[in-house]
């Protein structure tokens, strides 16, 4: 059976135009499928009126629903999912509220499902910030529920990703190793005409999207007593204006902390503005409770910018080049890793690179192998 014979339908809760690791991967999977003709359909949700409800190019087409949010997405999900099933040979689907209507639809019409996990958290839900213990609870018992569901294979992003699927009871036969790529060309080439560009010794940068898993709970309080020591220092935050609450709640704590005059927030950078950003820093900062792989840390890599990293999750593993890890996962072990970084007293590990088409190619030969076993 040659590869465009293949019928794929992605059940994914948010897709491009929202930007994030999750969407960046299937955004990346879905082109690369386009440009060899495999017909690939995308059920996700539609966010605002800018986005049309419907798309087609090429091969590829998108049906965006109105799922009120991501939670309402598990559950009226399930009838255009089934709908879509009898077109398509099987699902690829991710964690978290998307696997859910994927996996029960999937079962319904008897078609495989596969779903790449990007994180597994177990007790860590527990030691979250920003989280209510009812809401605690509740995620933890639905990533439970979701680990316990028949999905024909578990894609993990990482090697500490395929470890925790492991420890929760996913047998090895189930579980697939794949690492997220970048495409390094292209960042290249947006970079082809800054090659001479400066970096600013007193300049940091944290960027990404707006997690409860994050550390900005932990970096904002770190930022004030660093500055106390180093005041000519500043932090590009380069942030999502969405959710909107919970972007009130950081700047709420920027203005308490008064450190507003050291921070500078930047909203929808354009990708080469954002690699400029992070080229010129002195430093990216990587605070994270827990990271199933990390595109910050890849593409912050790719610009050979050093990183401070908390290590936790897949830092460990996909960190290298130069870089600083938090002794302590606290507010002072940011700090004193701050103070590391500022006195150019790095870590140095060899360079490792993550090439999308390692990724695209991976998952291709596991496509071929379900659309064959069907």
């Amino acid at each position: 059976m040659k590869n465009h014979d293949l019928k794929i339908l992605f059940v994914l809760e948010n897709y491009y135009p929202n930007i994030g690791g999750v969407e960046k991967l299937f955004k990346c999977l879905s082109d690369a499928l386009n440009k060899k003709n495999i017909k690939a359909s995308i059920i996700t949700t539609w966010i605002d009126n800018e986005s049309p409800k419907y798309e087609k190019s090429g091969s590829q087409e998108i049906f965006r629903y109105n799922f009120i949010n991501r939670y309402f997405f598990s559950f009226l999900a399930i009838v255009p999912i089934y709908k879509k099933l009898k077109d398509v040979d099987f699902i690829h689907t991710t964690s978290y509220n998307a696997g859910l209507p994927a996996i029960i639809a999937g079962i319904l019409r008897k078609k495989k499902v596969l779903i790449t996990f990007h994180e597994v958290w177990g007790d860590l839900w527990f030691e979250l910030p920003y989280l209510s213990t009812f809401s605690k609870w509740g995620h933890y018992l639905f990533e439970a529920l979701l680990l316990k569901m028949p999905f024909h294979k578990f894609i993990a992003v990482s090697d500490y990703t395929s470890e925790m699927l492991l420890k929760k009871g996913i047998t090895k036969d189930k579980i697939v190793v794949i690492k997220n790529g970048i495409e390094y060309s292209e960042i290249n080439q947006l970079l082809s005409n800054t090659v001479h560009l400066d970096k600013d010794s007193n300049q940091y940068c944290y960027f990404g999207r707006l997690g409860i898993s994050k550390g900005l709970n932990l970096l904002l309080p770190a930022w004030k007593k660093f500055t106390l020591e180093r005041p000519e220092s500043v932090l590009k935050l380069v942030i999502p204006k969405t959710p909107n609450g919970f972007l009130q709640k950081i700047k709420n704590e920027i203005v308490k902390l008064e450190i507003a005059d050291s921070i500078h927030i930047e909203h929808e950078l354009s990708f080469k503005d954002l690699l400029i950003n992070i080229k010129e820093s002195h430093a990216v900062i990587i605070p994270s409770y827990s990271e199933g792989f990390c595109f910050a840390a890849a593409e912050t890599m790719a610009v050979e910018t050093p990183i401070i990293s908390s290590g936790k999750g897949a830092l460990k593993e996909v960190v290298n080049g130069k870089f600083v890890e938090m002794k302590e996962f606290s507010v002072e072990g940011l700090y004193h890793a701050l103070l590391a970084s500022a006195n150019d007293n790095w870590s140095i590990k060899q360079k490792e690179k993550f090439p999308l088409e390692d990724t695209i190619d991976a998952y291709l030969r596991i496509y071929e192998t379900i659309k064959v076993s069907n």
